[in-house]
């Protein structure tokens, strides 16, 4: 299992994001601690749901001190200054808020919990812009009736077929894997017509949306804000015989607004934060985020630098990677900036535990205009990649078109990851990911355009039936060499005890391989693994099984 990391040199130094430019009086105001809260690490039902305490004890999950709620008595003290609170952060432990009087600023600053508060500048005759992230997206001619490929399924996914069957996403619905019990948050920045329109009436009448917020302006969302969000909704749950079918038709949906469609400022980083904090309290399984930041043309002060692309310094990412340390799927959109000046991914895809998505047209070619890897510190993004040039979707006005842009592949695959996650539920969010990245097109050889590739749905559920849980400890230590081999391999094992064992490889469709029984002593052991000239070139896991421990391990033979 991959490991979460989230470095505490990051946190030490919160205090960085109070250099950083926010909105036209709107402040980020940074707390010193969460000390005397009247929330306790022992009564968790106070701030979380059953769902979200769950998740957390499915997967030995800790509750720590960034899931306790911003002190109410620090909150109170900023709106009694004068101050209108927008947005409280627990992850990052401040909040956004609104003021225009400099004296109230003043007051805030010097209340002894208050850390730092930072502010942006008006920009004179600042007006709506052209959103950096949407303006490299472009859309196409939906196609004439009765031209397109239609799937043997029992969905009838029209145009649609393309972007699903590229992921084996339409063997896996045959199975049963719809996203069914599984809940996606989608934050975006606006979903219009999306409560009236017949492609979601599945998800209405179900029940299946399960309620919005707003972080923008406040409150529940109003239909009228922005049209992106509709189109990346309909790629994951919309059901419209004939036209569309998402990824994950049965799938939960929280419907939250984060991005601010006119304006561009550093804020929306933190109403993201906000609203991944609250998915979270709700029990969400998977968010799906089709933004990226990287510069701010309201603000160029605020403009980060590929420097900045290292996991660790841009306040959505530190926010995306808290996210999957509750033990979420964080799906995100690498950027469509490839053909740009910028190239790179944007934030908060560089995040060492988001699932980074690039983008490809129907034939598997790299889209010119999905950002690129690798991170700042040289790990591999995007993670794999998808179809985001001539993906189908549904517009705000009810009819259908071709789209181009990471904003597509990204939720197309996190719908995906819903269905993998209904199929595999003891499994870990990490778990998930690494067995996608595993089946993907280039698993052997990862590059910085696509990733480890397209990702087979149905490979990576049968990896995932081959890896079991440790309920015992025998095997401590494992490691293979020479990997890739070619003809024969060297496994070293230690053990806490002498026990007998079985050996088993398996093929990327589940099929055993190889098989055999070896006697492990306590302590060090080196075992060779010959009689493998016949099987071909390609991607295995060996699995190494005594009693009620297993260990897993990927194998690739040249």
């Amino acid at each position: 299992m991959k490991r979460i990391s989230i470095l505490l040199s990051t946190f030490l130094a919160i205090g960085l994001f109070a250099s950083a430019q926010i909105a036209p009086d709107k402040y980020y105001v940074q707390f010193t601690d969460k000390d005397n809260s009247p929330y306790s690490l022992g009564n968790p039902l106070e701030y979380l749901s059953q769902r979200s305490v769950d998740r957390r004890t499915t997967f030995n999950i800790p509750i720590d001190m960034k899931d306790i709620p911003v002190n109410p008595q620090y909150l109170q003290g900023v709106k009694d200054a004068g101050a209108s609170i927008i947005n409280p952060t627990k992850w990052l432990n401040g909040v956004t808020i609104y003021t225009t009087d400099p004296f109230v600023v003043a007051a805030i600053e010097a209340l002894p919990y208050v850390q730092s508060i930072a502010k942006s500048p008006v920009k004179p005759g600042s007006t709506e812009v052209e959103k950096t992230f949407f303006a490299n997206e472009s859309y196409g001619v939906a196609p004439a009736s009765g031209t397109t490929m239609k799937s043997v399924s029992e969905y009838d996914y029209g145009p649609s077929y393309s972007q699903i069957s590229m992921l084996k996403g339409d063997q896996m619905h045959e199975l049963g894997y719809t996203g069914k019990g599984i809940i996606i948050g989608v934050l975006d920045a606006g979903f219009t017509n999306t409560d009236e329109l017949p492609v979601f009436d599945s998800l209405w009448d179900n029940g299946q949306i399960l309620g919005t917020r707003d972080f923008v302006d406040g409150g529940e969302i109003t239909f009228n804000k922005h049209f992106h969000g509709t189109m990346v909704l309909s790629t994951m749950g919309g059901n419209y015989p004939g036209e569309i079918v998402g990824t994950a038709p049965d799938a939960y949906y929280y419907l939250l607004r984060t991005e601010d469609g006119s304006s561009e400022l550093i804020i929306e980083e933190y109403n993201w934060v906000s609203g991944a904090e609250y998915a979270d309290s709700l029990g969400a399984d998977v968010l799906n985020t089709s933004l990226g930041y990287s510069d701010f043309p309201d603000d160029p002060s605020q403009n980060h630098t590929y420097e900045d692309m290292d996991g660790n310094t841009t306040p959505i990412t530190i926010g995306a990677d808290i996210a999957a340390s509750r033990g979420m799927i964080v799906v995100n959109s690498a950027g469509n900036s490839g053909s740009s000046a910028w190239y790179y991914i944007t934030a908060p895809a560089d995040g060492d535990s988001v699932f980074t998505i690039g983008a490809v047209n129907s034939q598997g070619v790299p889209a010119s205009f999905t950002s690129h890897g690798p991170t700042y510190d040289g790990r591999i993004k995007p993670n794999v990649s998808a179809q985001g040039e001539g993906a189908y979707v549904a517009r705000p006005d009810g009819t259908f078109i071709y789209g181009n842009g990471t904003s597509f592949s990204s939720p197309i695959t996190a719908g995906m990851m819903a269905c993998l996650w209904q199929a595999n539920t003891d499994m870990s969010n990490m778990d998930l990911i690494n067995a996608v990245q595993a089946s993907g097109s280039r698993a052997e050889n990862p590059d910085s355009t696509i990733g480890y590739g397209i990702p087979d749905f149905m490979a990576a559920h049968n990896i995932l039936t081959v890896i079991e849980n440790d309920d015992e400890i025998v095997f401590t230590r494992v490691k293979l060499f020479p990997n890739p081999f070619t003809s024969n391999f060297v496994l070293n094992v230690s053990s806490e005890v002498n026990a007998g064992a079985r050996m088993i490889i398996v093929d990327m469709t589940g099929r055993t391989v190889f098989e055999n029984d070896y006697l492990i002593s306590q302590g060090m052991n080196s075992i060779r693994v010959t009689a493998l000239d016949n099987i071909p070139a390609g991607i295995y896991f060996l699995r190494l099984k005594s009693g009620s421990s297993v260990i897993t391990t990927k194998l690739i033979r040249q």
